[in-house]
């Protein structure tokens, strides 16, 4: 037992270690971020207006964990509507810097504000003629000094114990990054739409572009019966056509009710004859619908809600053009 103690107790001080270095750093990195909150005003304004006003392309630079972070940043900003691309520091000496234009914008990232290849890519930056927006930890740099724009991403502490590796810093330049890329979005009035015609695959692009009408069945698939309809015909249609519930509609094609599978099995535990009754005796008069053209992740929004299992698409007049199944939604990738 004696053995087994002190076996155990070596791993929950490890446990509990580990769990107080990860609030440290959490915590940490936290307050780097508080502390840029009072950062953001009259130069983060001219960095917005510097990019929104950008003819050309957003080339974003840096080197090591900067240069990481500036990737990201122009991915970001290349996503939500400002195109950008990611030029590394290093290789921008040795012959990248043909990629920039001087109708583009540069955004250089930097902890030190001294990095070396960024430092030897100014005089040519100047010469092209590019304003330069700086996200530098160290205000009393040479890239804080030749920068046009320069946004403090300075941090009173790394989460490294040895205040060495970038971690918080890395936290800090990356979140300004997409503060400006946010800031950029709204000024373009950039929507679900535009975001989806720039994410068309993977299960984000089917959220945001697939629409009910994309989905839905239509045509002599809808499960739908008239008002007069005997119980027992509905019953037949929705066998048939499974979707679990039938549309109830009038003379006119309007829709005025839905029988489910829920419904019918209320109906046998009342004292009723099912052969005598029609469907509008039976039917639901408050159906769930949504409009055709609706996207589709709102459809399923509905359904999840209300914990139902179709749904019914109409048109503006209240037509049941179409219906879709839970299950329809889930399989073309809408969740």
């Amino acid at each position: 037992m004696e053995a087994m103690a002190s076996h155990t107790a070596p791993a929950d001080a490890d446990q509990a270690k580990a769990i107080a270095t990860g609030k440290r750093v959490l915590a940490i990195e936290a307050r780097a971020l508080q502390a840029l909150i009072d950062r953001v005003g009259e130069s983060f304004v001219k960095a917005v207006d510097l990019l929104y006003n950008c003819r050309g392309r957003v080339i974003v630079t840096g080197m090591g964990k900067s240069g990481i972070v500036a990737s990201k940043i122009a991915a970001t900003l290349t996503s939500t509507g400002t195109a950008a691309i990611f030029m590394h520091a290093a290789e921008g000496v040795h012959g990248d810097l043909g990629l920039v234009r001087k109708d583009d914008v540069v955004i250089c990232v930097s902890k030190s504000g001294n990095t070396g290849e960024l430092t030897r890519l100014f005089p040519a930056l100047r010469r092209i003629g590019v304003p330069i927006i700086s996200l530098i930890g160290n205000l009393r740099s040479a890239l804080a000094e030749r920068s046009d724009v320069v946004l403090d991403v300075s941090v009173q502490e790394e989460a490294c114990p040895n205040d060495l590796a970038p971690t918080a810093s890395s936290t800090a330049a990356l979140a300004m990054g997409d503060a400006l890329a946010v800031a950029l979005l709204e000024r373009r009035h950039f929507g679900p739409e535009e975001f989806a015609f720039l994410h068309p695959g993977g299960a984000l692009g089917k959220r945001l572009r697939l629409k009910v009408d994309d989905i839905m069945f239509t045509g002599d698939k809808v499960a739908k019966v008239t008002l007069r309809t005997p119980l027992r015909e509905a019953i037949l249609e929705i066998t048939r056509k499974r979707f679990g519930g039938t549309c109830v509609v009038d003379d006119q094609n309007v829709l005025r009710g839905i029988i489910t599978d829920g419904d019918l099995r209320r109906l046998l535990e009342k004292d009723f004859d099912i052969r005598t009754l029609t469907a509008a005796e039976v039917m639901n008069e408050n159906p769930k619908t949504v409009l055709a053209g609706a996207m589709a992740i709102d459809a399923l929004r509905v359904m999840e809600d209300l914990n139902i299992l179709q749904i019914v698409v109409v048109d503006r007049q209240n037509h049941p053009v179409g219906m879709i199944h839970l299950h329809d939604l889930l399989e073309a990738g809408v969740s």
